[in-house]
């Protein structure tokens, strides 16, 4: 029997949506094992004074498998 769990992270980037997901997945590499997926629960920008998108920041949420 396989238990999973799902953690939730939030990550920005100043360059697109898709460098903040490769940003998060990155991340969750380095301390969780067996992840077997992430979906992207949500997206959002952060604009400047003068309507500029300044930073991409995405919800991910990320799967994995526990060790028995």
């Amino acid at each position: 029997m396989s238990v999973a769990k799902v953690t939730e992270l939030i990550v920005s980037s100043k360059t697109s949506f898709d460098d903040a997901i490769k940003m998060g997945v990155a991340r969750s590499q380095k301390t969780l094992r067996n992840i077997k997926s992430a979906w992207v629960e949500n997206q959002q920008i952060k604009l400047d004074g003068d309507g500029k998108i300044t930073e991409y920041r995405v919800q991910l949420k990320v799967t994995f498998v526990l060790d028995d």
